[in-house]
């Protein structure tokens, strides 16, 4: 084949959630999109703020064409980043300033930057499950492997003494993701202290840091009074990378950036080769009319956003459990974790779902087999359309 060995293996394991997300699109030219109830991926329904939209005609209307349009550092234009950072220290009563924030394609173009920057061949990368499936692609990009760690399977947060059991001479980095998707779980102030912890002393026994990477797309996404901390804050080995994706419903444009504190280890270093990665890699930059639009935007209030996550959150979740299925109640993103009927597997529960148009993405995706994920980021009618078609599976799984 013409193809290389690598994307042989992951064109066949290419992205489930993705190919459910085409299935609906091709199910809703059968039967209509209002039959339809598509759970499958985080593609936020709720609409960019109106803020956003007259920034980026602002800055085409306002900012120098040829600056606006020609090469920048490879960091991203100074003053965006200077402004991330004033509005980090703002938020967090941090110290940062445009030396510390890297403006990046997204998180994804974020986490690869980092991993580029910190990894050799056969280096390993913990992550706990269950994960976004991309993480063990992102790591084998450069030669090394993802190491999944348990988590309490109860709460879903990690399991300390099997992330120490993991970590060996070959461990150079571990990524957490917080509000976590897919279960919706926040890693608080205790489980923050106690992974820096065990970050400390194993960094220690091995002669070198470990890095932690804290991907942090659904940073906002918090409910019942909940937030996130600041993650940095309780580890000084820390990268954090963040997307403006889901907060401000701009996954099509790609735009985030990386935080690297002046704590880091190396820090001067780290944050000039992962400049260097944004380069080599062939992203280059951030894009430029996204940046200089996310400069006037940092202090959008998105508290109605929230309040309708919150609102869809507490709907599907409702009709879910009504129908007599055991799900995690999510404290934040916009995911619902489901377990699995008893005596099914993953894939024939989906299949099932699909039967009454209903798409959700099975946990083996995310190897957290016996369950599922729902993204309840659509349409509050979409959730309420639904119930008829849960209740139908429902009572097709034995649960009624």
């Amino acid at each position: 084949m013409m193809i290389s060995r690598s994307m042989q293996e992951q064109l066949a394991g290419n992205s489930t959630i993705r190919l459910m997300f085409a299935e609906g699109k091709e199910m809703a030219k059968k039967v209509g999109a209002d039959h339809v109830y598509d759970f499958s991926i985080g593609n936020p329904n709720v609409p960019a703020p109106k803020e956003v939209n007259e920034a980026i005609k602002a800055v085409v209307d306002e900012v120098d064409s040829v600056y606006l349009h020609g090469y920048m550092a490879n960091e991203g234009y100074p003053e965006t980043r200077k402004a991330v950072a004033d509005d980090l220290n703002r938020r967090y009563g941090t110290d940062y300033d445009e030396s510390n924030i890297i403006m990046t394609t997204g998180a994804a173009g974020g986490l690869n930057i980092v991993l580029k920057t910190l990894l050799d061949e056969g280096d390993e990368v913990i992550t706990f499950k269950p994960y976004f499936l991309e993480y063990k692609k992102y790591a084998s990009n450069y030669g090394a492997s993802l190491v999944p760690v348990a988590t309490d399977s109860r709460t879903f947060l990690p399991d300390m003494e099997a992330l120490r059991a993991a970590i060996n001479e070959r461990t150079r980095a571990v990524i957490i993701n917080t509000p976590h998707n897919p279960t919706g779980v926040i890693y608080g102030e205790d489980t923050l202290k106690a992974l820096a912890a065990v970050l400390e002393e194993e960094s220690k026994r091995i002669g070198r840091p470990i890095v932690l990477i804290s991907d942090e797309p659904y940073r906002e996404l918090c409910y019942d009074g909940m937030s996130q901390p600041w993650v940095a804050s309780f580890y000084k080995d820390t990268i954090v990378c963040y997307s403006f994706s889901k907060s401000l419903s701009l996954p099509g444009e790609r735009i985030g950036y990386c935080v690297v504190p002046d704590e880091l280890c190396e820090h001067e270093d780290i944050f000039a080769c992962m400049g260097i990665a944004n380069r080599t890699l062939g992203m280059l930059n951030a894009p430029g009319i996204m940046q200089k639009a996310i400069e006037r935007c940092l202090d959008i209030d998105i508290s109605e956003n929230v309040r309708i996550y919150d609102n869809n959150r507490k709907l599907l979740y409702g009709i879910l459990k009504d129908a007599g299925f055991k799900a995690v109640y999510p404290s934040g993103a916009f995911y619902i974790w489901i377990r699995t009927p008893e005596g099914y597997t993953d894939a024939e529960f989906c299949d099932i779902c699909k039967k009454h148009y209903v798409l959700v993405v099975p946990g083996a995706s995310f190897e957290g087999p016996g369950n599922m994920r729902a993204a309840y980021c659509v349409s509050e009618k979409t959730i309420r359309d639904s119930k008829p078609a849960w209740e139908a599976i429902a009572k097709e799984v034995g649960l009624r």
